[in-house]
């Protein structure tokens, strides 16, 4: 069986619920990056996102056979079970999740994978860097209801028909939650990037 667009993610679903391990293996190279980068964005942790990818590729293997096409793209139903793990973990681990702090020596305070520390661009990288930081951690410091409509919409760019079918609510329901999410997210970071950076770091990239 070939990984092509040939194959429809709900033929595979069918061939899934029937035993078909192939099938497992390609709907899991298909839809595992997105479901880590939703579950990463609500929980602020690559080991929390690793473990909601885990249990809703697992969960999948056991629910195949419940999948209605009448309530949604086999994605909608993937992302479904995810949030729903992810539910499950901020209620039960929602203090101990979030981004690490920044600071010398953190996971943030390094380049980003494929920067050139020497490279006369260093200081604009860095400044990239530091926005996608900003941006990431903005996100989760939203309240749960606008993080997933704005992880969805913006970040996965989903049209609203889809993001309303993982989140269960209306279209209208998420328009209106995406505005106010855009809106909050606005406000955070203006206040973060009115923050005055050192002098020898804006002007040279190194202290």
């Amino acid at each position: 069986m070939n990984d092509g667009a040939e194959v429809r993610d709900e033929t595979l679903l069918r061939r899934l619920a029937d035993g078909d391990e192939e099938a497992f293996t390609i709907l899991y190279a298909r839809h595992h990056r997105p479901l880590f980068r939703f579950a990463l964005h609500m929980t602020g942790r690559v080991e929390a996102a690793e473990e909601v990818v885990q249990e809703s590729f697992m969960a999948l293997l056991r629910e195949a056979g419940k999948y209605d096409p009448g309530r949604g793209a086999p994605p909608a139903f993937l992302f479904g079970i995810a949030r729903n793990h992810v539910r499950r973990l901020l209620d039960a681990d929602g203090r101990y999740l979030g981004f690490p702090d920044e600071g010398p020596g953190g996971a943030d305070s390094r380049p980003a994978a494929g920067f050139a520390v020497h490279s006369p661009d260093f200081s604009g990288e860095i400044e990239r860097a530091e926005l996608s930081s900003q941006v990431r951690r903005a996100v989760f410091s939203l309240p749960e209801r606008y993080r997933e409509v704005i992880t969805l919409c913006d970040l996965e760019e989903m049209d609203y028909e889809r993001a309303a079918a993982i989140l269960a609510c209306p279209i209208g329901t998420v328009r209106s939650r995406l505005n106010r999410a855009r809106e909050m997210l606005a406000g955070k970071l203006r206040a973060l990037r009115a923050v005055p950076r050192p002098a020898a770091i804006r002007a040279t990239g190194t202290e």
